[in-house]
């Protein structure tokens, strides 16, 4: 592909993208990955330089919307996202020269509309503007990071590491950081190894054999929470697909019973395989609450959410959230909260983690449940924190619960409540 022709292909994913935001359907990186597997003709360097340019836009597309206004289109918004990083107006219209497949060069008016948007003041953008999410969503995010909110939100616009966990039931921390000599270990979890952004671990032999997977250390922090022993009964009441089921088995060393459940039994299902790769034997698939035991030592509560803390690895998805659907999302977890309460054990705990950083879906939840809950109780969220590091520091205001965000922790953004079973 030429120049001009990625340019082009960068244009038509914003508008397939913006679609699918709009109508809810796939992600940015499913219609990037469709889009490619039709163009069988594209080499690495067109998928890598196509696909920087698609998500250079999706981060910065609240300042792009703002920059151009009402004119705001795809093809003005990738065309300023190149002019922004760089690229003079002029030199675009040269790299669409003798390439049939390549934009159509800027008109008159459009070339008005960019120097107007490259000459507006940043300064005098609004919150949303500057820091790339929904407008609507201001007030909460305030709430969250009071005078620190410029500095978190920009961590939330950079691109995120790969980080690995290093499956203890498979070898030891020391030979797989020997034989991956391009990680460095994460800061909080001592099992945790970090890879340069565009790391790709999938085809090691490390990887294959169970020895590490794939998962940021915010995720790795909030499984040791959980405070999982040896010999313990333990639900993970929203598996998915596994990630922290995988880090309970471990902390466990194979030995009690880990219950995995979740209402997506096709999301179940790829547990499976992760688990046979990973030596995880101890793990029941439960696809009906109803056939949950009773009284366990621990229930995990990774509840869906609006992935707040997710955005720089889904930086769309900050644009499909919406005040309709937040309540949508915390009407879910209020009732997953009242369902996983009933399956704990008197002395157990019912850990509630989220990988949002809006209070609506952490505290608010949290002291709505213990409103209606009077049996249980907030413990610190350091109760369960032994055999590691440094105890990672809170940006909650309320001290017994942990949040996580990218710019205070390098990790994704997480919110984690550790909460008891008196009676």
């Amino acid at each position: 592909m030429r120049a001009g022709a990625r340019i082009q292909a960068a244009i038509d994913l914003v508008a397939a993208v913006d679609t699918s935001t709009r109508g809810g359907g796939a992600a940015a990186d499913d219609i990037l990955r469709a889009y490619f597997r039709q163009r069988r003709y594209a080499g690495s360097k067109d998928r890598r330089e196509v696909g920087t340019l698609l998500y250079a836009v999706l981060r910065r597309r609240g300042e792009l919307a703002w920059r151009l206004g009402e004119a705001a289109s795809p093809r003005l918004m990738v065309l300023l996202e190149r002019c922004l990083s760089g690229a003079a107006p002029a030199a675009l219209d040269a790299e669409f020269e003798g390439d049939t497949h390549a934009p159509e060069p800027l008109s008159e008016s459009e070339t008005l509309l960019i120097d107007k948007a490259l000459s507006a003041d940043a300064e005098a953008a609004p919150a949303w503007a500057r820091h790339n999410f929904p407008a609507w969503m201001e007030a909460s995010l305030r709430r969250r990071f009071g005078a620190r909110m410029d500095e978190e939100m920009d961590g939330m616009t950079g691109r995120a590491s790969v980080d690995l966990r290093v499956n203890t039931l498979r070898g030891k921390v020391a030979d797989a950081r020997a034989a991956l000599p391009q990680a460095v270990p994460t800061p909080w979890i001592s099992t945790g190894l970090r890879l340069e952004q565009d790391g790709d671990i999938s085809s090691d032999p490390l990887y294959l054999g169970g020895y590490v997977e794939v998962q940021d250390e915010g995720s790795q922090i909030a499984a040791h929470l959980c405070g999982a022993r040896r010999s313990m009964q333990v639900i993970d009441f929203c598996a998915g697909a596994g990630g922290k089921t995988l880090a309970l088995a471990a902390a466990m060393g194979n030995t009690g019973q880990i219950y995995a459940h979740d209402s997506d039994a096709r999301r179940l299902e790829r547990l499976r395989p992760r688990a046979k790769r990973a030596d995880a034997r101890t793990i029941q698939y439960v696809d009906r609450a109803d056939r949950l035991p009773a009284a366990a030592d621990r229930v995990i509560l990774d509840v869906p959410c609006s992935g707040t803390g997710t955005w720089r690895r889904n930086p769309e998805a900050r644009w499909r959230l919406t005040p309709e659907r937040l309540d949508e999302v915390t009407a879910l977890q209020d009732s997953l909260l009242d369902a996983g309460a009933a399956l704990v054990g008197k002395g157990g705990q019912l850990v509630y983690i989220t990988c949002s950083l809006l209070p609506e879906e952490g505290e608010d939840r949290i002291a709505a449940f213990l409103a209606r809950a009077p049996g249980f109780s907030a413990l610190p969220y350091t109760v369960n924190w032994t055999d590691e590091g440094p105890v990672p520091y809170t940006l909650s205001h309320i001290p017994e619960y942990l949040v996580l965000s990218p710019a205070s922790h390098q990790t994704d953004g997480f919110f984690v409540a550790v909460l008891e079973r008196k009676e």
